[in-house]
Parts: structure tokens; sequence; C-alpha cells
């Protein structure tokens, strides 16, 4: 039997046939002249290839493999799901429901899931070992990889961009990992750990994409899958909202991929941004990937400003809005997600913070049952 999503990756294989420019175009028509498409909050979403992405993969949904790794790990233990009544009353929809990721394995995110999964699919085939790993990160990140690199005898070399809190480089040198500081953004610290990649031969772990770089972060998405099949054996009514924070959009492109997997076209999904570092509503905007400018964001660990290329991609099928927020509404988000007794930071409760500025123009109502992602620990 045919899904819905099923059809959905169908028409946008025929549309990748054809002139992907000719489609784009159409596509830009639509925003600039459709009142309910556009405004400058919430972009809702025509599902047009974007240009510049036909060889590009799509994010993987194949569950089982990080499944299969995880379920020999004793510290892999699934994280709850928790409902947050107070959330719901103020958000006036009938449910909200937050994927609690703070104890993911012990170090305090959804990131456990990622680079650790490609390190331990490398120690399969032996490469592991002895080796060095080298990645930017605005934190979390690169706990997983001086996790991964510390369990399978690897080393991990960490670039941080000056903006990271002094606690994530200690937390990361406790593991055993060096930590460089490079730059003032997580775009000079990623170009400082590819450039150290090149000239000592170590291997770049990123949990971005570019051209010419797919493979690692297409695997490390794919851990992110567990957490959302998590939630889906969990949750019992499916959700008709999900609200996925983004930063170079990996954690939202995995929820989005395998939410779709199990629920199909029905769940609204989301896409929530700091409108300092607009990355992902920019390119869907254009029409084509964007490298955007802005200041320092608070949601630290959301401030990318430009997109995972094969996050992008997914996307840009299977998310309906792309949002953004403001500094003020996001410490907003915190705050209340804190008050429900779900402490967090800005950058975790980025997708509360969404939910609770949406109003009813995502047909947000006192029906409406809501997933969101807690995606790590206070810090």
């Amino acid at each position: 039997m045919t899904t819905i999503a099923q059809n959905r990756h169908s028409v946008w294989s025929d549309v990748e046939s054809h002139n992907v420019k000719e489609y784009v175009g159409i596509g830009h028509a639509y925003f600039q002249n459709s009142a309910t498409l556009y405004s400058m909050r919430t972009l809702l979403n025509p599902r047009l290839p974007l240009n510049d992405l036909i060889n590009v993969p799509w994010p993987s949904d194949a569950v089982e493999r990080p499944q299969a790794l995880l379920n020999r790990c004793p510290s892999a233990a699934r994280t709850l799901l928790t409902s947050a009544p107070a959330l719901a009353e103020k958000a006036g929809v009938a449910r909200v429901m937050l994927k609690d990721e703070r104890g993911r394995m012990g170090l305090g995110s959804f990131k456990a899931l990622g680079a650790a999964y490609v390190i331990a699919r490398d120690a399969e085939t032996g490469s592991a070992k002895g080796q060095t790993y080298v990645t930017a990160s605005a934190g979390n990140h690169g706990l997983s990889v001086a996790a991964g690199a510390t369990a399978f005898g690897a080393s991990a070399v960490i670039y941080l961009a000056e903006t990271v809190p002094k606690a994530f480089a200690d937390r990361l040198t406790a593991i055993g990992a060096k930590v460089v500081w490079h730059g003032t953004t997580y775009e000079d610290a990623m170009a400082g750990a590819q450039d150290a990649a090149s000239t000592h031969g170590w291997v770049l772990l990123s949990d971005s994409s570019w051209a010419g770089y797919m493979d690692r972060p297409h695997t490390l998405m794919e851990g992110y899958l567990v957490l959302m099949a998590e939630a889906a054996e969990q949750i019992g009514t499916p959700p008709t909202h999900i609200f996925l924070q983004a930063g170079v959009g990996g954690l939202a492109a995995a929820c989005a991929v395998y939410a779709r997997k199990v629920w199909g076209a029905e769940p609204k999904i989301i896409v929530v941004e700091p409108d300092a570092a607009p990355a992902i509503h920019a390119s869907i905007k254009a029409g084509r990937p964007q490298v955007t400018n802005g200041p320092v964001s608070e949601m630290g660990r959301l401030d990318c400003k430009t997109p995972s290329l094969i996050a992008l991609k997914g996307l840009a099928r299977d998310a309906d809005a792309f949002m953004l927020i403001t500094e003020d509404e996001g410490q907003a988000g915190h705050v209340a997600a804190t008050q429900a007794g779900f402490t967090s930071t800005a950058s975790g409760a980025a997708g509360i913070a969404g939910l609770l500025v949406a109003g009813d123009a995502l047909g947000l109502d006192e029906t409406s049952h809501v997933l969101c992602i807690l995606s790590e620990a206070a810090t």
C-alpha cells in the first residue's frame, strides 16, 4: 500500500527529473503573490525542490541501524515522553507532549545519538581505534564526538567559537577531548576544523553537510531518528502539530522524515529558528541554499547561519512551515518551560517558544495535540 508520504516522495522525484529552475521560479511567484503563504514570521511550504540540491541525498529513515547499535549500549535507555499540561493551557491546545532529551546517555542532549553513532559504525569496520576525529561545535555535538572517540579508542579535537560557553569546553576536556578556540562564529570554527582535518589527516565529523561532504552527516542524522521512533511508540494519540527547532537542521529533518514515515501527511510540522540565524527559512524563501547574516543569538546551539544541505532538502519536502522567533520570544519559551517544570535553555525550548507565539495561524486550537522536543539540559 502506498502511503501519503511515499506519494509525496514520488512527486518530488518526478519534479527533479525536469528543469528544477523552472519549478523553483514557480515557487518564487507563489511566495511573492500569496498573502497567506508568506509572512515575516512564518513561511508556508510549497514543497518544491530547491535549486542546487539535485545531487544531495535525502535524509535516511532507516532507524533499525542505529537502534541495533544502541541495543548493545548499556547507557542507551530511551528518554521520557512527558505531558506538559501547563504549557498546553498557556498555548490554548488540548495537549502538549515533550520528548525530553535532557538525560540522553548522560550527555544532556539528543546529540548523543549522532556523532557517537557514526564512530560506532566506524568501529564496526575497525577504522575508529587510533583515529583522530575533529569537528566544530556549538557545544553538544562536540560532547558526542568526544564521548564516541573515548569509547572506541580514538581521539577528539573540538573547535569552538568564542561565543560558546566555557562550561562546554570544560565538559569536553573532562571527557578527554582537546579544545581549540577559533573565531567568533560557528562557521569560523568549522573552517578551522576543516583546515585541521586537511593538514593533519584527521577525520572531519560534522553534523552539517555541504557540497563534497555528505556521507558522515547523513549517517549522523540517521542516529537522530531514534528519538522520534521512541516518541512514536510512546505517544498514543498521534500529534496534529510538531514544532522542531533548527540550527543547521539535522534534528528537524530527521524528526520530520520519521514523522512522515509513521504518520503520513497528517501532522503539521513547523521548523523554528532564531530570527538572528534564519538559515533554513531564508533558503526556502530564496529557492536555494543561503548563507545568512545576523547578530549572535542567545539561542546559541541554534545560531547557525548556513543550513545543512541534506537537512534542507528533507525539510523542503517534509515540513509544512518555517517560523522565526525573536530573542525575547526564545527567552519567554525558556521561562515558560522552566515554570512548567522543564528546566532547559532557550535553544532547548525553542520549539516550545514557537508554539507559544504561533496563535491560530497554523490551525492550532483547543483540539490540537502538539509534540515538541526538549533538546538539551540547562547549561
